[in-house]
C-alpha cells in the first residue's frame, strides 16, 4: 500500500473507533454497508454487518498495494478485514478499529455518511495532532 492508501486506511479506522457504543439500527447500518473505493482507487472494501456492528474486508487492490502489504505482513491483502467493529453512535458517526497491513498497526477512526454515494472518513495518527480526512465513493448501488 502506498502512503496515501495507508493514510486513507488510518483515516477510515479513526473515523470508526472510539466513543460510546449504541445499538445499530438496520436502516442506519445500510448507509455504510456496500462496496467502497478510496479516492485514488487503489483499494476497494466491502463494508458489511458483523453482529450489531459494521466490518470491512478488502475485495480488490492494485498490484502496488498488494505488494506493499505482502512485504510487511506476508499475507495477501485481498480478503483481509481492515475495518473492525464499527459502532454507529447517536451522533451518526461510525467509530471502530482499522488495521493497516503494511504497517502492522491498528488505529481508531470514524466515518460519516454524507449521501447515498459518499462517506467521509477521518483518522488521526498521533493523538489528534496528525489527522487526515478523505471522501470514499460507493462503487455499487445504494442499498434498497
Amino acid at each position: 500500500m502506498d502512503i496515501d492508501t495507508r493514510i486513507a486506511a488510518i483515516a477510515m479506522a479513526m473515523a470508526l473507533i472510539g466513543g460510546p457504543a449504541s445499538s445499530v439500527p438496520s436502516a442506519a447500518t445500510q448507509h455504510f454497508t456496500g462496496k467502497w473505493r478510496n479516492p485514488k482507487d487503489t483499494v476497494h472494501l466491502e463494508l458489511h454487518p458483523c453482529g450489531p456492528n459494521i466490518c470491512g474486508n478488502v475485495i480488490w487492490a492494485t498490484e502496488a498495494s498488494k505488494k506493499a502489504a505482502m512485504r510487511f505482513s506476508g499475507r495477501e491483502l485481498v480478503g483481509q478485514q481492515l475495518f473492525r467493529d464499527f459502532k454507529l453512535g447517536d451522533d451518526g458517526l461510525a467509530r471502530g478499529k482499522v488495521f493497516v497491513p503494511d504497517l502492522g498497526l491498528t488505529f481508531r477512526g470514524a466515518a460519516q455518511h454524507l449521501d447515498a454515494d459518499t462517506i467521509k472518513v477521518k483518522g488521526c495518527v498521533v493523538g489528534n495532532l496528525v489527522c487526515k480526512s478523505q471522501i470514499w465513493t460507493r462503487i455499487d448501488g445504494p442499498p434498497a
